[in-house]
């Protein structure tokens, strides 16, 4: 089998940690690890060089978690623009068949990258089991419902195929909790996952069957035109454009421990508790508080006598939510997106990470900002300049290299600064910054100008192709 990670998306469920530029499935969990980076161990015993499909916006992301874990063979697919699940995997189909060679019986497994699944052995054999009937269908993994959720799709089953996999009768939309209920005594209805196993040549049949708008995008492209081309595509799900419209679906259930992690109240279900039944990470002082989640990123967070709430806290801002009504998290995004002055906090953190490490911002003023930048062991930020704005770096741990180069490329120097030393970057002059040294640079940049936002940069060389 080779398994397809779909690392593409850009929810907001769980903002304010999850934000379109670092989405859920790069955030630590109630683990050391990523849900992405599970992901991707849990499936290693399964496909030891997976094809991962991303936005190109988080194509460093990924390496980095790699990086992370010691994950080096790979094979990575940035998408262009984001188009849903099925035109993303019918790009995966096609990097498949023309990239590595795959013949057209062989199974994909397609899985996201931000669901939580345990035990990892049990799943892994459930998978396996999956593999020898994929021949045959198509297979979507349905999970046993453990109450009745409103929160899911629902897969009903019927005729048995196997010991382990039945007929997919119908797919059911997110039900109303009297639908969800008769779901659960009925026993033959199982949360949708959105994970799925079938071979190259039955899924194109499918395309053909079902979807002949990104069949023909697919068979009048090579992989490298239907990249170019991948605005064209429909942005549709896999459910609604195969799915829930051939005759070969079927359905493996899955009873483990399964949760997409798509609302904090699901967040609360899945994490560990304390006597209290409360979720804590960070700095958490609480007396009398009950069924709650809380999460401190830098700050102590206290509570007297509460019960039920939401309250996360990050840099710049505090969510405090009714535990039981977080789906509406997604409504108080568009809310923030649609004011100019909150626009921006929907997407970016404090910290943003970027291809050679990390900035976070400490404090901005009318003509000055004040960022704390972390370089990673042999990275090496762009040749760039400001027309608006000087700079001055205090190295605080380890070794900065700083080429400074006037704008006429006439004169060029190179510095080498250690902790507790300082070089100041005029206007208008090329400069660059490395990291020589064997571990994390972390510098204090002190910005001062008449304009001191990060659009005011020109890029004249890069190692990671952003020129």
């Amino acid at each position: 089998m080779k398994a397809v990670i779909l690392a593409g998306g850009s929810g907001t469920r769980l903002f304010p940690l999850s934000r379109k530029n670092y989405p859920k499935q790069f955030l630590k969990i109630g683990s050391s690890k990523s849900l992405f980076q599970n992901t991707v161990l849990r499936l290693s015993p399964i496909s030891k060089d997976p094809i991962i499909i991303t936005n190109k916006e988080y194509k460093f992301h990924v390496i980095n978690q790699l990086k992370e874990i010691g994950i080096t063979n790979y094979h990575l697919i940035e998408e262009p623009v984001g188009r849903n699940t099925a035109p993303a995997i019918a790009l995966a189909l096609k990097f498949a068949i023309e990239q590595l060679d795959l013949p057209e019986d062989e199974v994909l497994g397609i899985f996201p990258s931000d669901h939580l699944i345990e035990p990892t052995d049990l799943f892994v054999d459930y998978v396996k089991k999956a593999e020898k009937v994929a021949k045959d269908y198509l297979i979507t993994f349905g999970i046993k419902p453990t109450k009745p959720e409103t929160g899911y799709g629902y897969i009903e089953s019927g005729e048995k195929i196997n010991d382990y996999t039945y007929k997919v009768v119908k797919f059911h939309e997110k039900p109303s909790l009297e639908k969800a209920q008769s779901y659960i005594q009925k026993g033959n209805y199982y949360w949708n996952s959105g994970m799925f196993a079938f071979t190259i040549s039955n899924i194109l049949q499918e395309l053909k069957k079902h979807s002949l708008d990104i069949y023909q995008l697919f068979q009048e492209n090579s992989y490298q035109s239907l990249l170019e081309n991948f605005q064209n595509m429909p942005d549709i799900s896999i459910d609604y454009a195969i799915m829930e419209k051939t005759g070969k679906a079927a359905v493996i259930p899955l009873d483990l421990k399964w949760s997409d992690l798509g609302s904090w109240d699901s967040v609360y279900q899945t994490l560990d508790k304390d006597q209290n039944q409360n979720v804590k990470e960070g700095k958490v002082v609480d007396i009398d508080t009950k069924n709650s989640v809380i999460i401190s990123n830098k700050r102590l967070i206290t509570t007297i006598s509460v019960e039920d709430l939401i309250i996360v806290e990050t840099d710049d801002v505090i969510l405090i939510a009714k535990k039981g009504e977080t789906q509406k998290v997604k409504d108080l995004v568009n809310t923030l997106k649609e004011n100019p002055q909150y626009k921006e906090t929907t997407e970016i953190h404090k910290t943003v990470y970027r291809p050679w490490g990390s900035y976070t911002e400490l404090e901005e003023g009318e003509r000055y900002r004040i960022k704390r930048i972390v370089v990673n062991p042999g990275e090496s930020l762009s040749m760039q300049m400001h027309h608006h704005r000087s700079e001055h770096w205090v190295v605080v741990r380890g070794t900065a290299k700083v080429i400074l180069e006037d704008i006429y490329g006439k004169e060029r120097k190179e510095y080498y600064i250690h902790e507790n030393e300082s070089i100041y970057v005029p206007k208008s002059t090329k400069h660059r910054l490395s990291n020589p040294g064997k571990i994390p640079l972390e510098i204090i940049e002190i910005q001062v100008g008449e304009y001191v936002k990060e659009d005011d940069i020109i890029r004249f060389e890069d190692n990671y192709g952003r020129t």
